[in-house]
Parts: structure tokens; sequence; C-alpha cells
């Protein structure tokens, strides 16, 4: 079972190089290094040409690389996507995506520019691309993840930042859905308060009830509680061993249920225990 953990996945600014060169010390699964909304204008290129420094440098450890280009109709975005393409970047993020056109185009763009096996990252934050969040997930085989941008969906959508996200739940949920139809990851939006350390683990433990698999971060300080959160803990590990025991001593005996400590395990439990445990295995290569 081939699984990446991306419990933790901090964006950070391109146009910064002291930032790039410290997020080669953090423990985040994964970095996604900006060139959209965290660069003015007038350091769009700048940032380009750190960014792809930066990752060709490399020194990331076994961190996952990804780059947000900004938008393909933007004074940058095909010389961002094309300087990307030739990086050794491991996906690319789209910003602010509406349909699976938009997804399809950058594919076909970096297969013209030798980027054949570079994975795709969707930003979800237009409620036209909420409502086309299914079309979009299955837009192409490349797409690996959909990511969402709850700054920009606030505004567009209208409602204010709670301590219980109310506004945002059907856009939550929405993009869970696709993404589990369509056999993506999906990622939690940001916490945008950084000393807010109690509301950012209650917004993690929300997204992890939810259904995402890791949240976006925007503070090196935000990272532990969203490793911790996304995580399975020791009882989820213990638990996972147990129902793959009685399950395999139920095939044994030509049995297609079994129990363990009262309750009834199926199939579809041992899938996910071996699911929880390739995601254990994983974080503990990564060191934890």
């Amino acid at each position: 079972m081939n699984i990446r953990p991306r419990r933790s996945v901090l964006y950070m600014p391109g146009s910064n190089q002291r930032a790039l060169e410290k997020a080669r010390t953090l423990p985040a699964d994964a970095l996604i290094l900006d060139l959209e909304d965290a660069v003015a204008p007038a350091q769009k290129e700048q940032a380009r040409a750190n960014v792809v420094a930066a990752v060709n440098e490399g020194n990331y450890g076994r961190r996952e690389l990804v780059i947000r280009i900004n938008a393909l109709d933007s004074a940058w975005g095909e010389a961002d996507l094309q300087a990307v393409a030739g990086s050794r970047a491991e996906a690319v993020c789209l910003p602010k995506v509406e349909s699976a056109q938009q997804v399809q185009a950058v594919a076909e763009r970096l297969d013209r520019y030798g980027a054949a096996d570079m994975a795709i990252w969707a930003m979800m934050e237009t409620p036209r691309g909420i409502l086309n969040a299914d079309a979009i997930a299955q837009a192409h085989p490349r797409l690996a993840a959909l990511v969402m941008g709850t700054s920009d969906l606030a505004k567009e959508l209208r409602v204010p930042h709670t301590p219980d996200r109310l506004g945002f739940l059907a856009s939550l949920g929405a993009c869970v859905l696709a993404a589990r139809a369509n056999g993506l990851d999906v990622l939690d939006g940001v916490h945008l308060d950084i000393n807010d350390e109690a509301g950012l683990r209650v917004a993690c433990e929300q997204g992890r009830v939810l259904g995402f698999d890791g949240k976006t971060l925007i503070h090196p300080g935000q990272i532990a509680a969203a490793n911790t959160v996304f995580a399975p803990d020791q009882a989820a590990v213990d638990r996972s061993q147990r129902i793959l025991e009685v399950w395999a001593q139920a095939e044994r005996e030509g049995l297609g249920v079994a129990l363990l400590d009262g309750k009834l395990i199926e199939n579809l439990h041992a899938a996910e225990a071996r699911r929880v445990l390739a995601i254990a295995d994983a974080i503990a290569e990564l060191g934890g």
C-alpha cells in the first residue's frame, strides 16, 4: 500500500530566502513553496528564481515539495509553470481551480514541458470550484490532492471565520466526498491566528473528524499540532493490529466475519486497519 503522510503541509513564501532555508529543518510532511498569494507583484520573478533554485539544490529530506504557481491567465502563470516543470518539485499546486478543463490544460502543458510525471494539486477556494469538485477530482490521473483555500472561500461566500467553521462545512464536506470518491487526498484550510494554539488544535480535530488527511499551515509553530492530530495514535495502531490478527484467523477458518471485543469485524474493517498501519509505518519512516 503506497501511503504518503500529508498531516502537515506548510506554506512558505517564495520571496523569503530565509524561510526557504529554514524549511529544510522543519518537521512538516510537505511544503508548498508559494509564488502566488504570499508574494507581492514586484517580487514574483525573483520568488520564482528563488524557489526553483532551492528545490533543485535539495537537502529537504523526505519532505514532499510542491510549488504553488500564479494563475495561468495572470502575467506570471505560464512562466511559473514552465519553470516548475523544469525543477525537481514533486507537484505543482494550482490556485482557484474551478473546472476540470483547468487541470487538464496544466497536465497538457506539463507534458509539453517535459514533466510528464509531475503531480498536480488543486486549490478549492471559490464557490464555482466547490460546485465542480467531483468533476475536478476526476479531471486527470496525475491529480493527487484537493487543497481547501478557506481564506479566499470566506471572502467569496461572505462567511466569517468562526471557531465551529459553520459557514464552511458544506464546502469542506463536498471536497472530502469528491476526494474520497476519486481516490485523492484532501487537505484542510489554514488556521489564521498563529497565536491561538487551542483553536488550532480544535480545528485540526474537526478536520480529522470531517475526513481530511491533513492541514495546510502558515507558521512552523502549527506543525506539531497537525502532526499529532492527523497521525493514528498508539491505541489506533494497536487496535488495527488486533483487527488484522482476528481477521487472519477468520480467513484461515473460512469465515467471512470475526469478533473483536464483542464487535463484528468484516473485510472493510481489515482494509481500514491496513491503511492505518501503512500510515503509521510511513510516518515512522519520516522520523515520527
